[in-house]
């Protein structure tokens, strides 16, 4: 299945861009840049389910096998033909290349978050090499710098920490471990993002009031993630409206979910988003 994005609706995409401009905020304000679509893979269409949800945050679970970067949960579900560049690099590649990046991302940029299921070093080794070739749409560090592409790679689960921190030259980042954003002593040259799973600061699940002191440690958390520029995510948390407006209130960043177009609805609370890519399902 192909998308139809890229060239069938480039100029309906156009009109609707300049049809919201007067409308949308900065892309740091957009709703949907807080609305993180987890384990995008198990979806119907992977990463355009995402996408056409206005999502701009989505995540893929990848290990490495037979030099092949594959996107499985867990090992049983391996198919050869699902691999990262298949699902994630190549579509989105062929959404950018050659064309205006606020065309193809009317709000702000995409980050996909990649979580190395296999060994850091070995499977980070790959994935380093693999991302070379997209280049062009991909946030950078480079000798101390920054460069913001339309696409930033940030990993979770198995880090490589050292190999990252050592490198001059990468287009990846690393996603934190919360619990450990307040003695945090590396730049946000190499963290992006601060997780951890919901469960180890909240028992709260949405009925009655959210315990003062459970607001206040994550309020905590927030600021001290936030201090060192990196956004927050809690994931396994709850899906229900309650929690997601709790989370708001303390300004987590990043609302994990598996139901796109509910969470999509409650942030939008009944305006309709800018779609980032409208496929044919055909």
């Amino acid at each position: 299945m192909q998308a139809a994005f890229c060239h069938k609706h480039l100029k309906f995409l156009f009109f609707v861009i300049l049809a919201f401009r007067a409308i949308t905020c900065q892309a740091q304000n957009s709703p949907l840049s807080k609305g993180f679509a987890h384990n995008d893979y198990w979806h119907n269409r992977p990463l355009y389910d995402a996408l056409d949800n206005g999502f701009q945050n989505v995540e893929a679970d990848i290990y490495l096998r037979d030099d092949e970067l594959l996107v499985a949960h867990m090992l049983p579900a391996f198919q050869k033909k699902r691999t990262l560049e298949q699902l994630y690099l190549k579509p989105l590649f062929n959404c950018y290349e050659g064309k205006n990046r606020e065309v193809v991302y009317p709000l702000s940029p995409v980050t996909l978050m990649i979580d190395i299921k296999s060994d850091a070093e070995k499977t980070y080794a790959k994935l380093s090499e693999v991302l070379k070739r997209y280049a062009p749409m991909l946030s950078s560090y480079n000798n101390g710098e920054i460069t913001e592409g339309s696409v930033t790679i940030v990993i979770t689960g198995n880090k490589p920490y050292k190999i990252l921190q050592a490198q001059k030259q990468r287009f990846a980042f690393i996603d934190e471990d919360l619990m450990q954003v307040h003695t945090d002593t590396l730049s946000n040259t190499v963290y992006k993002t601060a997780s951890c799973k919901y469960s180890r600061l909240i028992s709260w699940t949405g009925k009655g009031p959210m315990p003062e002191d459970q607001k206040q440690l994550l309020r905590d958390y927030v600021a001290a993630a936030h201090h060192h520029k990196k956004r927050v995510r809690l994931w396994a948390s709850p899906e229900n409206k309650e929690v997601w407006k709790a989370l708001l209130e303390c300004e987590v960043d990043l609302i994990n979910t598996d139901k796109l177009a509910e969470l999509r609805e409650f942030l939008m609370m009944g305006t309709e988003p800018v779609r980032y890519a409208k496929v044919n399902t055909k």
